[in-house]
């Protein structure tokens, strides 16, 4: 490749045709920096030379071109595509890049057993049965499943759970499920449940309440008081949650609704999704691209949106897109069916736009201050610990078990926005003499950081250790073997008194520890990463204990019975609603008084 001084930008753009296609530009090391589309060649690419462009960002991106290749399209769709296919392959650090590996949650049911499951789901959409969504996050799902079990009562355990039951579960006993296990229900009035259920999903609600109202009507001709009133019951319910519903269009229609906020480099864009006429509720992304202006990178954001995701039959924008209908046909394509891409004006879709684009503004203005907050007591780390600079990721590592019983380490990721909760990992620990926490966290960090050394995961620019110098020497054995001599790594102990604000910070080669003291910014950080750190061991350690015992959570809580916890299921519909109560709710449950409440709430919330 020739040097960026080599390269006469004029003299190229002479030679272009005032075709559609594709530029690639190229650094002087031969790194692809930047991929971009035009209607016309000549006169996209000739406007990074023009002498009245003096915008910094197109600047700084000239300067480093050192060649650019061109490949001509026969249209501005197969330009489109071809760039989206580019941006994929070599994420390009100019360009708008949706940083996106998570997969949207669905709601599955399994169709191959006889009294078929109801539950979340996330991941290839391979097994048998239907799929319903996707949902924007895991809180819509679990908000969906709590209203149709509590109507429909279908089960929501898994197989090997159903098939060793001799007597129904709790979730019977609350009224959120059928005990189809016990045979307490027979399979053909499970499946009347299966078929209602579904048809609410597909959007079907009013050819659902037609149904009911008929059968309820057809149980009161046969004396039949008993089931009308339990179908009245559903009737009744299900009319509630569709009178609830804060966002419903006229009619049945699918559609995606998008809006993007903030400069060049720090894009918010907020996604709803819409179904069946209703919103399913809103998902953030803050995708990276220096040089794109709003429109541009949005347009580019949905061609990567959509990998690997079906669009509905309607997308709209919050901006009139220059290369609009070019964009709606290669989405079409992708989609193998027709799909009408759109600005919004007016009507119930403006309505739409103006709510995602609140919550992008919202999404960003909470990322900024979280990352300004990060940069200083990042930089205050730095400055304790004699760091060349503030650490850009760091990882925190901690054991929990009981007894020596069912160990679990947690290893949780901090980055320049503060937690990474989708780098997060957990290690079942085996092998090691029960109780042995300095075995325990060897074969944790032996573990993790091979796979680093292998580059399967980012490495970190410092290891926290929860623990004091025996535990920092056992670790720094292992990095040291795995190739991390010049890792930082400082180990956290607790101060003789145990309390917050005197800990002691353990570093290799110091044979004294440091203490920064309660008004140290630094060890701020050091707490939230370390706490945070033993939370999710805590967690993770009592649902491996929950497994292995075949047992609710609710079933670890010193002092909280059976009585106890049916009063707190039916309460709050579900363990998910215990789990969100706070201590005052908690309290409001007949027979759980302000003790028990506190330690309940302490149990479900380990590290807050």
């Amino acid at each position: 490749m020739p040097r960026a001084l080599d390269f006469d930008g004029k003299a190229f753009v002479a030679t272009l045709p005032r075709r559609p296609g594709v530029y690639r530009m190229h650094a002087g090391d031969g790194e692809l920096i930047y991929v971009g589309k035009a209607s016309s060649l000549r006169d996209r690419v000739g406007s990074y030379f023009n002498p009245s462009n003096l915008s910094p960002k197109v600047q700084a991106l000239v300067a480093q071109i050192a060649a650019i290749e061109v490949t001509v399209t026969n249209s501005e769709t197969e330009a489109l595509l071809l760039e989206y296919n580019l941006i994929k392959a070599h994420k390009p650090r100019y360009n708008v890049v949706l940083r996106d590996d998570k997969s949207y949650p669905y709601i599955w049911l399994d169709t191959s057993h006889e009294y078929p499951r109801l539950s979340s789901y996330r991941g290839s959409r391979a097994q048998p049965g239907r799929y319903f969504g996707p949902f924007p996050g895991a809180g819509a799902v679990n908000e969906t499943l709590h209203y149709l079990q509590k109507i429909f009562r279908l089960r929501g355990c898994r197989d090997s759970y159903f098939d060793n039951r001799s007597r129904p579960c709790l979730q019977y006993q609350i009224g959120r499920c059928s005990a189809p296990c016990v045979r307490l229900i027979d399979p053909e009035a499970y499946a009347r449940d299966v078929e209602s259920v579904t048809k609410v999903l597909e959007g079907r609600d009013t050819e659902v309440n037609a149904q009911l109202a008929g059968r309820m009507e057809e149980a009161s001709q046969r004396l039949d008081f008993e089931t009308a009133a339990r179908l009245r019951d559903q009737l009744q319910a299900l009319k509630q949650i569709q009178a609830t519903q804060i966002v419903a269009a006229e009619g049945e229609r699918d559609a995606d609704v998008f809006a993007i906020v903030g400069d060049p480099g720090q894009y918010a864009v907020s996604v709803m999704l819409v179904r069946g006429g209703r919103s399913l509720g809103t998902s953030g992304y803050f995708p990276r691209g220096a040089l794109a202006e709003p429109a541009e990178a949005l347009a580019s954001f949905l061609m990567q949106y959509y990998d690997g995701r079906e669009p509905p039959p309607e997308v709209f924008v919050d901006l009139e897109l220059p290369d609009a209908e070019a964009l709606g046909e290669a989405l079409s394509q992708l989609a193998g069916r027709g799909v009408r891409l759109k600005r919004a004006q007016r009507g119930m879709t403006a309505k739409w736009v103006e709510m995602v684009r609140e919550n992008a503004t919202q999404a960003l203005r909470m990322r900024l201050a979280r990352r300004d907050g990060y940069e200083d007591l990042a930089s205050a780390l730095a400055e304790e610990l004699s760091l060349e600079g503030p650490p850009a990721r760091m990882e925190c590592f901690d054991i929990s078990h009981t007894q020596g019983e069912g160990t679990v380490a947690s290893c949780v990721v901090f980055g320049a926005e503060g937690p990474l909760k989708k780098d997060y990992r957990r290690f079942n620990i085996a092998g090691i003499a029960p109780g042995d926490d300095y075995a325990a966290l060897r074969q944790a960090v032996q573990r993790r950081y091979a796979r680093i050394r292998d580059g399967e995961v980012e490495r970190p620019d410092l290891l926290l250790i929860d623990g004091g110098p025996a535990q920092l020497a056992g670790v720094r054995e292992e990095l040291l073997a795995l190739g991390f001599a010049d890792l930082p790594v400082v180990g956290v102990s607790k101060g003789a008194d145990r309390r917050a604000g005197q800990e002691r910070l353990h570093l290799p080669g110091e044979a004294a520890p440091r203490i920064p003291g309660p008004e140290s910014a630094g060890l701020k950080l050091v707490q939230r990463i370390r706490d945070e750190a033993h939370r999710f061991a805590i967690a993770g350690h009592r649902r491996r204990r929950a497994r292995r015992f075949n047992e609710s959570i609710l079933e670890t809580v010193p002092g909280l019975g059976p009585a106890k916890r049916r009063a707190l299921l039916r309460h709050f519909g579900g363990l998910q609603g215990v789990i969100k109560a706070g201590v005052a709710d908690l309290e409001r449950v007949e027979g759980i008084g302000a003790t028990l409440a506190r330690s309940l709430y302490d149990h479900l919330h380990p590290g807050e």
